[in-house]
Formats: C-alpha cells, sequence, structure tokens
C-alpha cells in the first residue's frame, strides 16, 4: 500500500473483551476509557495508549451484584478532572478520573418507571465565556458574590469545624492491614437519600462557612487558601438523552435544571450547542429501523443567560451542606448516647449499673429489690442496706478503674452534647436561616417567579429552623446541669465508698451536694431528660403555642423588656429558667425534626430546580411528523456496514453546517456517499443548502489504483475524515487512513425538488439513486497517509480525539487489540503492503 505518508504510533495494548465508546478518548491527555464486563455488570476501565497500561478499573453500577447495568455513554468534563457515565437501567454516575471512584450519582426529573425509557448518550459542553486578562490583579474580587447577600453574609462569619463522613473514617482494618487487603464499602444512612437527590453544584464547604476536612489535615495555616479556583467547569452544561424524547440538562455538570421534552416519539441522536442558550438535536424514530429526521430542532433555555439560576444553585449547594452537617452532628450525639451496633453509650452505663445492683438484691437476699430507694437512703440517712453494702464493697462492680472509665463516657457524652448543640448544630440552623430568608424574599420579586418558590413551605421551614435552635439550647442546658449533677453523684459515690474502706491513707471528704446528688437518681442515673431530644415522637406544633399572650401590642412588649432589664440587670437567663420553659415542649425529638427540615428544604429547592424545564421553549418545523419518519425509505444493511455518520458546526455567525456521511457498497468497491447541508440562522428548522457527493477513496499498489472495503468511517474535523478499511483481495490487512474531503467538488441539489424528503437515510438513498440513474458521477481519491494496524481482526470500532494540537485515533478490534495514533504528526517514507 504505497502511501505519501504515515501516522506515528502512540502504541499497541491489549484489552480482550472490551468495548469502546465513540467518546472514549479524553481531550486533554494520553488516557482513554474501555468498557468491560464482569458477571452482567459493566465495568469501566482508564488506560494510558501512549505506555500500554490499565490505570484503574471500576463497577460503576448501582445496587447488589446481580442487578445487570449497561453503560451507554461517557462524557469527559471540561476541566479534564472528571467523566460522567450513562448506564441502562437509567443512572448518571460522575467519577474521578484520579482513581474512578464515583463522585456523584445525579438525580433525575422523570419517570417514576425506570424501565420506560433508556439513556441514549451524553454531551458535557464548557462555557463559552470572555476571558478578561488583565496585568493588574483584580483584589477586590469576591468570587462573583454580591455584596449584601446570604453568601456575603457567610463569608464574613467563622467556619464551623468540620464533621467527618463514615467514609472517612478510619478503623483499625485500614491502619494496621496490608496495602491491597482492606475492603470499603459505601455506609449509607436512612437521611442520605435525601441528601442524595438534593439538586447542587459540585461540594463547596467554603461557601457554607464550613471548614472542609482536608483543611484541617493541612499542615500549612494557609494551605486552604492555596491553589487556583479551577473554573472551567463553571456554568458547563452536562446533557443527557434518552429514547422517549427528552433530554436531562446539569449546570456544572450536578446541578438538575429538569427535563426538557422534544418529541415523545423519538430518540435524540445529536446535539449542538449552538448558543449559550439553545441546543440543536437532531431526531431518531423508529426502534427496528430508526430514521433520523433532516429537521433539527432548537430548544432554547433564556433562563441560562440570567445569573438567576446560578445564584438559586448555590443557595441550594450552601443549603444542603448545612442541612447535612445538622444531620451528621445530631446522628453523631445520638451514637454517643446511645451507642450502635458496634459500640456502647454513654447513657447505658447508669442503667447497667443500676440493673446489676437489683440483680444482686434479688438473687443473693431476695425480695423485690428497689436499687433507687436503698440509693436514697444511704445519700439521707448515711445507713446502707445489706445488699448495698455488698455491692459498693465489690471489686467488679466499684473499681477505680470501672468507675473512672463511666467518668470519662459521660463527661465526653455530655460535654460534646453541650459544645455541639451550641457550636456547631445551632450555629448551623442560624446560616441556614440566612439562606432561607433571601429565598424568602426572592420568592416575592417577579424575577423569580419561574421558580416557583412557596411562601408558606419556606416560611414553616423557617419555624422548623427557630424551633431547632430553641430546642438546641435546651438541650445545651439541660447536657450542663445533668454533667454538673452527674459529678456530684460520683464525689458521692467515691466518698460512700471510701467510707466503707477507711484507711489513714484516703480520708473522705464531703465534696457532694445532697440534692443534686438526689436529683440524679430521680432523673439522670436510671433514665435521663436527655432521651427526650433523640426519642419520641414529634407532634405538630406552632412556635406561638409556648409563647406569651401574643395579642399585647408592640409597645407593651418593649415597656416589660426594659422593666426586666432594669429589674435583672441583663437579659440572660441561667440555664434552671430555660430549663423551665422546656416543659412547654413535650416532644423534642431533633431525629424526627432534622428529617423534616430536610425533607422540607429539599422539596423546595428540587421545585426550583426545575426552571429549566419550564422556561424552555422548542422550534421545530411544524409539516414534519416523527410519526412518517419510520414509513420513509432507508438504507439495507447488505448496502451499509453502519448508520450514518454526521458533523455539524456552527459558521457565518450562527449558520449550521451539516455533513453527513456513510459507506455504501456500489460496484466492486466502496464508496462514501456525502451529504452537505446548510441551515440559515434565522430559519434553523429546515436547510436552505443541500449538496451531495459519491466519493470512491483508492489506494496505491505501485502504480495501479486498488479500491477499499470500508469497516469503520468518522469526521475528524472540518477537512478530514478517518476511516478504518482493507484492500480489495486482500482481507488479512487492516489499515487506518485519512481522507481530505473539504476541497471536493459537490452537485448542489434544488431544495424545492427535495422538500419531499424527511429522513438523513432517504436523502442517502436518493444520493445512490442519482448514481444509478447517471446523474451523480463518482469522485475518485488516492489515500495519502495510512497506516496497517497490527490487528484489525473481525469488526472494529474507533474513537477519536478532535482537539487540536491532540488529534489522536484509536481503533479496537474483536480480539482485544487497541491502536493508537498521532493525527497530527507523520511518518515519512512509510510503505505498507
Amino acid at each position: 500500500m504505497d502511501v505519501k505518508s504515515s501516522f506515528s504510533s502512540f502504541g499497541v495494548l491489549q484489552a480482550p473483551s472490551t468495548r469502546l465508546l465513540p467518546s472514549a478518548c479524553c481531550p486533554d491527555k494520553d488516557l482513554i476509557v474501555l468498557i468491560s464486563r464482569l458477571g452482567g455488570r459493566d465495568r469501566l476501565g482508564l488506560w494510558n495508549y501512549s505506555h500500554s497500561a490499565k490505570i484503574w478499573e471500576v463497577d460503576t453500577g448501582a445496587g447488589d451484584e446481580n442487578t445487570m447495568t449497561e453503560i451507554v455513554g461517557i462524557a469527559w468534563s471540561p476541566d479534564g478532572k472528571s467523566l460522567v457515565a450513562v448506564h441502562h437501567p437509567p443512572l448518571i454516575t460522575i467519577h474521578s478520573l484520579q482513581d474512578g471512584a464515583m463522585m456523584y450519582t445525579l438525580p433525575m426529573r422523570s419517570s417514576s418507571d425506570a424501565s420506560s425509557f433508556n439513556f441514549v448518550d451524553a454531551w458535557w459542553f464548557c462555557d463559552a465565556r470572555s476571558v478578561k486578562t488583565s496585568a493588574i490583579p483584580d483584589i477586590l474580587s469576591r468570587n462573583d458574590v454580591v455584596p449584601g447577600t446570604a453568601h456575603a453574609i457567610l463569608r464574613t462569619l467563622p467556619l464551623l469545624d468540620s464533621i467527618q463522613e463514615d467514609s472517612q473514617r478510619s478503623v483499625a482494618m485500614d491502619l494496621f492491614a496490608f496495602q491491597g487487603t482492606q475492603t470499603k464499602t459505601s455506609i449509607r444512612t436512612h437521611l442520605g437519600g435525601i441528601i442524595d437527590e438534593w439538586p447542587t453544584l459540585p461540594q463547596d464547604l467554603m461557601s457554607a462557612s464550613i471548614n472542609s476536612h482536608q483543611n484541617i489535615q493541612s499542615t500549612e495555616p494557609l494551605e486552604a487558601l492555596k491553589g487556583e479556583v479551577e473554573e472551567s467547569n463553571v456554568n458547563s452544561l452536562l446533557v443527557v438523552t434518552d429514547n422517549s424524547g427528552f433530554i436531562h440538562c446539569y449546570l456544572d455538570g450536578t446541578y438538575p435544571l429538569g427535563r426538557i421534552a422534544i418529541d415523545s416519539e423519538s430518540s435524540i441522536k445529536s446535539l449542538l450547542k449552538h448558543r449559550k442558550h439553545s441546543l440543536v438535536t437532531f431526531r431518531t424514530a423508529g426502534r427496528s429501523t430508526p430514521v433520523t429526521s433532516l429537521y433539527p430542532v432548537i430548544v432554547d433555555v433564556p433562563i441560562l443567560l440570567r445569573r438567576h439560576v446560578r445564584d438559586m444553585a448555590k443557595l441550594s449547594s450552601t443549603a444542603r451542606e448545612l442541612v447535612w452537617y445538622c444531620m451528621r452532628a445530631v446522628k453523631e450525639l445520638h451514637v454517643q448516647w446511645f451507642g450502635s451496633e458496634t459500640s456502647n453509650g454513654a447513657r447505658n452505663l447508669g442503667s447497667n449499673w443500676i440493673e446489676a445492683l437489683e440483680v444482686k438484691q434479688r438473687e443473693q437476699f431476695g425480695g423485690e429489690p428497689n436499687a433507687i430507694l436503698d440509693l436514697t437512703s444511704l445519700l439521707v440517712t448515711g445507713r446502707a442496706s445489706e445488699s448495698l453494702l455488698d455491692f459498693l464493697g465489690s471489686a467488679e462492680q466499684m473499681s477505680e478503674r470501672g468507675i473512672q472509665k463511666w467518668e470519662s463516657a459521660m463527661t465526653d457524652a455530655l460535654a460534646k452534647m453541650r459544645d455541639y448543640s451550641e457550636q456547631r448544630i445551632t450555629p448551623a440552623c442560624q446560616r441556614l436561616h440566612i439562606i432561607l430568608e433571601e429565598v424568602q424574599g426572592w420568592a416575592q420579586l417577579p424575577e423569580y417567579t419561574l421558580f416557583d418558590l412557596p411562601l408558606a413551605d419556606i416560611q414553616a421551614c423557617l419555624d422548623l429552623l427557630s424551633r431547632m435552635i430553641l430546642l438546641l439550647a435546651l438541650l445545651a442546658s439541660t447536657a450542663r446541669l445533668e454533667l454538673s449533677r452527674f459529678k456530684a453523684f460520683l464525689h458521692w459515690l467515691r466518698f460512700e465508698t471510701s467510707a466503707l474502706n477507711p484507711s489513714s491513707d484516703n480520708v473522705p471528704q464531703l465534696r457532694h451536694d445532697v440534692l443534686e446528688v438526689n436529683n440524679y437518681f430521680i432523673s439522670g442515673l436510671a433514665s435521663s431528660p436527655i432521651d427526650q431530644w433523640f426519642t419520641g415522637s414529634m407532634r405538630q406544633l406552632s412556635l406561638s403555642e409556648p409563647s406569651y399572650d401574643s395579642s399585647r401590642s408592640l409597645s407593651e412588649v418593649v415597656e416589660e423588656a426594659q422593666s426586666f432589664a432594669k429589674n435583672h440587670n441583663g437579659l440572660i437567663e441561667d440555664d434552671s429558667a430555660i430549663l423551665d420553659k422546656a416543659s412547654e415542649f413535650p416532644n423534642r425529638n431533633l431525629n424526627i425534626l432534622v428529617e423534616e427540615l430536610a425533607t422540607r428544604c429539599k422539596a423546595i429547592f428540587s421545585r426550583a430546580a426545575d426552571v429549566g424545564s419550564r422556561s424552555s421553549t422548542t422550534h421545530k418545523a411544524s409539516a414534519v411528523s416523527m410519526a412518517d419518519l419510520p414509513s420513509r425509505p432507508t438504507l439495507p444493511d447488505s448496502l451499509t456496514p453502519f448508520s450514518v455518520r454526521e458533523r455539524t458546526t456552527v459558521i457565518d455567525e450562527g449558520d449550521l453546517r451539516q455533513f453527513l456521511l456513510v459507506p455504501l457498497k456500489t460496484g466492486h468497491c466502496d464508496s462514501l456517499s456525502l451529504a452537505r447541508l446548510r441551515y440559515h440562522k434565522e430559519a434553523l428548522e429546515r436547510p436552505c443548502e443541500i449538496s451531495i457527493l459519491l466519493l470512491e477513496p483508492l489506494v496505491l499498489m505501485g502504480s495501479e489504483p486498488k479500491g477499499l472495503d470500508l469497516l469503520e468511517a468518522e469526521f475528524l474535523d472540518d477537512q478530514s475524515i478517518i476511516v478504518v478499511c482493507r484492500v480489495k483481495d486482500n482481507d488479512k490487512l487492516t489499515n487506518v487512513a485519512m481522507i481530505k474531503y473539504d476541497d471536493l467538488v459537490y452537485q448542489t441539489m434544488e431544495v424545492n425538488q427535495m422538500s419531499n424528503l424527511l429522513g438523513q437515510e432517504e436523502l442517502l438513498c436518493e444520493i445512490v439513486e442519482q448514481w444509478k440513474q447517471g446523474h451523480l458521477l463518482k469522485t475518485q481519491r488516492v489515500v495519502e497517509r495510512a497506516r496497517a494496524l497490527k490487528g484489525g481482526l473481525g469488526a472494529v470500532s474507533m474513537a477519536l480525539n478532535r482537539r487540536v494540537g491532540r488529534r489522536v485515533g484509536c481503533v479496537l478490534d474483536s480480539q482485544g487489540t487497541l491502536e493508537s495514533f498521532d493525527m497530527e504528526a507523520e511518518e515519512d517514507g512509510v510503505d505498507g503492503d
């Protein structure tokens, strides 16, 4: 095979039983994704084709191991740090390019019956913004934060201490296991589903005024402030299409903008971002024999031109982080107090101690035990019953080590209860209150009508937050009071234990308050008032119920406040005054309260996130019915080895130019059927110019031209087509070749004569008819650049990286041999046979 130049090869790798998708090449790195299958589930594998090495391979599906999953499309993030995979059954996941870990599972606004549709493909468009460059740095830059807004206020507040995720906690297996032996599982809580479905931008804890775990681990004080903020993904748009006529849009790749209906009888085959707020799509109808319409659909989402969408997305993301912070903090307090499946709670230590005393009284001394009565008698009279004397003198229950362990567990739990309530959960609720107040203000502005913000639901969330803040104050006061009573109880316990075993070296000292110890006997030892914050039902209670008479005027309230300030020298109530009001809240379960808060807030922001769907408009040719497409002429499988390839670009300030390509078996050798269409920017619904061409690529075998069998073909750019082919009468040799098509002479067709054509396949059939009738001549062109494949056996698939400066082609054959080529560099003087 005589060619003037050949492609430079990157390398060859072996990856048996893998699939190659057209978008598998990483745009800015020498990486490619191959899909393997194990046990009915597809797996993502990242390979370096220049080093022929696998970097990682991960399972990407959801559910248990018996759930069948298939990856139908992938797309790369604009910053090159992650990739999105779309699955069947319908699922969208985003994976880190570093290790393949699943970063996000994207929520879908779709039918509740996931089996009613399948995803088709995904595209991730970057934002075409004009970048302002200046030699002088903008020292007043506020990172797109408007002064006076909720985020501007949060930036002035101190950062909340981070709370580790369950997946971040290290256990003994993580610390001491040999590398590669530890097995990590994803831990899901009941409340985690609400957070997973919450519309959010990529995680930004600093915007929520929360310190990240990575910043705490940093040894450099300013390490968290170093580093350049990656803005490639900012205002980018991830679009996923399905076969039920919908497109699913995500701002920055994660924030859902709703689903946009195109046509219920169609499947979205291709997509192009026309303007900043417009998408152009070509529909395919028919399941058994797909036919793609010649007439595009223009989808306008004008809300993307305004900053309101991003502002709402940032508020939703910040609210999600704050709610998730409160949920984890409440859960951590619950586990610390009641324990979990793997650890004992501090609250059980006292009840276990009382239970051990009653067991001794029942089994060794007989009668009905009453431990609290015996303890009270000893406290008041100083005389202990026989069973109590025996119990206090036993080394098993009353060792100093056991008492210290009890003291340490209770002190840590109650101090954590107090500190978390005052320093973590309450400030987080106050920050969330600021966020919701801003949303409440937006709900009353006409600019935010499309977001459909319900004022009543927002006010209900604000009431829940106010109630939660008050309950947290009560919890902190209760924990502080119980801690002082517990310490008094331990002082008394040590005093009585020492009194039973007097020695000259250990003289007991009276350091306890009798009333405080008695109060701990009554509420604290066997049962604690703190239990109410984590158990019991939550009845609906208005904040006006525990307040005083609300019929008084404002002047009367102010007068009473001034009188209170004069008589009490301040407005700060002590813990006992706060606890007196606790009786007004008989039900105060924080677990239920934070769950209700999360559910209500998530519903508000999920409703607002559908603004993309509510504000979108579609424009399509009214004369075209997708129901008519399946009945139109198509290319038979015997005539072409694969479906139509297309390339659509924007030219001349808004006009669209589309190329259609399909190989045809026209006679002794294969030909390329090419069609060039132009759509005017003012009337994109129908083509204004149609040109056709039948191209016969040839190779020189010595001085004799030979035809080719075409196995695969794809557009590389506006000038070249990459084909995988075999020379006629030489089936053992497969080549990858480049064919120029930009300087070919096309035959222009009368648009009016073509007005009855509806499908792309129908247009390509017309090219064949024109050739058969002698109205269209074949254009022959000799391939100038080609390279023989070392594999190329059986069926082949191809993926191209079209980025200028990194144009790469990868070909995978049926035996799992992947070969990669540099489509820009040349190896001169290559002569292949």
